[in-house]
């Protein structure tokens, strides 16, 4: 790890006064803070590269950690930690997709630590960019490649892809946000402001270290979800090589308004571990609308998911488990006891 300065704030205020002007994402010579279960294993990696960590777990937890429901939705603080939310009892019982996507991310001891806005930032694993031996990565060093391309690309994914990267997003909860429309909070240089989660993460195109949305000094204050009918018919399906402490190869964040004779009213469908950035599979939505849900309208909708996928030589298996996957889980849904 490269020496670097350390900041310690006690608000939003003199965190984003810290941060300055300076360039956004990998490439900013300064870094937030929170958990650290990100930031500080590319520190060590020599992948990130700070001259400046500004911390801001100090900021007031009573607003950026707090847990609110009641009958307009939920809100949850960015620095409210990913253990307490899966845990929370009114999560549990009327958001099962947000408590299981965060219940199913990572080991308990990083739950403890990490933050729901320090997740859903949190990079890529391809190891051709956590790995700075490999002079190709085109997130890394822009301009220079994409060594996945041709190497070994298992874990890579096959929707929202470019030819100048093919990394995979590798968050669990970035994919219940997304399908149940969440909104971001930010605070910035220029006050607050609210952006759709699905309009936070960046596809690679031709600028795949260009993550985000955010603008320099931007810190995420919390997440927004309203109420809907569908919430409580929710649940989130991870397929992975083993059963804990492994990201997903395919994942299917559901949720299902049913009305008589398993009538499809309204879905929500998004899609891990395939894709470039958190997924909302909108084509297979449109599909089941207003259909009997069967394994038969079930199939054809999973295939509507995937039919602009674009797989490489390792990882072509993933259309197939992630189309059988979001089968699964719809069926899975269906049959839900509310």
């Amino acid at each position: 790890m490269r020496p670097f300065t350390y900041e310690r704030v006690d608000s939003a205020t003199a965190a984003i006064a810290a941060f300055g002007a300076g360039a956004v994402g990998a490439a900013s010579e300064r870094q937030y803070l929170a958990g650290g279960t990100t930031l500080i294993d590319l520190m060590k990696l020599d992948v990130m590269r700070p001259q400046t960590v500004i911390d801001i777990n100090a900021l007031d937890r009573t607003a950026l950690g707090r847990v609110e429901t009641n009958d307009q939705g939920l809100r949850l603080g960015a620095l409210a930690h990913m253990s307490e939310v899966a845990d929370h009892p009114v999560i549990k019982r009327d958001y099962p997709m947000i408590a299981q996507s965060l219940e199913l991310a990572a080991s308990p001891q990083i739950r403890n630590m990490a933050t729901l806005g320090g997740n859903v930032l949190q990079r890529t694993r391809c190891p051709y960019f956590r790995d700075v031996s490999y002079a190709e990565c085109n997130k890394r060093i822009p301009g220079s490649g994409c060594a996945a391309l041709d190497g070994f690309n298992r874990s890579h994914a096959v929707l929202g892809v470019s030819d100048a990267c093919i990394a995979t997003y590798p968050g669990d909860f970035g994919q219940a946000l997304i399908a149940l429309d969440a909104m971001v909070e930010l605070r910035g240089r220029n006050g607050d402001r609210k952006l759709p989660f699905g309009a936070l993460h960046r596809p690679p195109g031709g600028n795949p270290e260009i993550e985000t949305a955010l603008l320099p000094g931007e810190i995420i204050t919390g997440f927004a979800i309203a109420a809907a009918p569908w919430l409580r018919r929710s649940l989130y399906l991870k397929i992975r090589d083993r059963q804990s402490y492994e990201f997903a190869l395919a994942s299917a964040a559901i949720a299902l308004d049913m009305g008589k004779n398993q009538i499809v009213q309204e879905v929500r469908i998004a899609l891990g571990g395939v894709a470039s950035v958190p997924w909302r599979a909108r084509s297979a939505e449109r599909a089941l609308q207003g259909r009997r849900l069967n394994e038969q309208t079930a199939r054809a909708a999973a295939d509507t998911a995937f039919a602009d996928a674009n797989p490489h030589e390792h990882n072509l298996f993933k259309v197939g488990l992630g189309k059988r996957t979001l089968v699964r889980a719809l069926l899975q849904a269906a049959t839900m006891e509310l």
